[in-house]
């Protein structure tokens, strides 16, 4: 079976477990390595006070030794995160080489500033529906969205079928 490679995003007042979670299980999987990354590499706390210790620096990644992204959500950081243009283009180049991206809650604003939303299905916290229909997107609010690439959950009660969604499609992938 292929190694598979999976970036994490994390960043300041990241939402705890939306981060956590798919951290966790995917390294429960034997063919998933997981790297995080933050701005600039620097270390941050989550919105719960854990700390999170990255791996790479977003402005130095190279999305395409990457199978997968994962994107959290948290209202506050991701108010944060999608001002990182380097992020922003990595979330681009990602959706570009169809690489299996994983967005949660207000993480799917992510998708919106990088323009992966406009023709496509996609969930995210309620708050967020006018932002991607806005953006040219169909919202849906279900346990698990996906369209392609693209594996979305509105809301962390739904963490089990969104991860294992996305486990399912990274290994169909490889």
């Amino acid at each position: 079976m292929k190694q598979l490679r999976v970036l994490l995003i994390g960043g300041k007042i990241i939402q705890d477990h939306e981060f956590f979670y798919p951290k966790y299980r995917l390294s429960e999987e034997l063919n998933i390595s997981v790297d995080v990354a933050t701005p600039e590499r620097q270390p941050c706390e989550t919105n719960k006070g854990s700390k999170i210790v990255p791996t790479l620096a977003i402005e130095e990644v190279d999305i395409s030794a990457f199978d997968g992204l994962v994107i959290p959500g948290g209202a506050h950081a991701i108010e944060y995160l999608r001002q990182n243009q380097k992020l922003i283009e990595l979330t681009q180049k990602a959706n570009e080489l169809n690489k299996v991206i994983a967005s949660i809650c207000q993480g799917s604003q992510i998708l919106i500033s990088a323009k992966c939303v406009k023709g496509r299905t996609v969930s995210g916290y309620y708050s967020i529906k006018d932002d991607i229909i806005n953006a040219g997107g169909k919202y849906l609010d279900l346990p698990v969205v996906q369209d392609g690439n693209l594996v979305c959950t509105a809301h962390y009660k739904d963490m089990g079928p969104w991860m294992k969604r996305f486990i399912d499609v990274l290994n169909q992938n490889s």
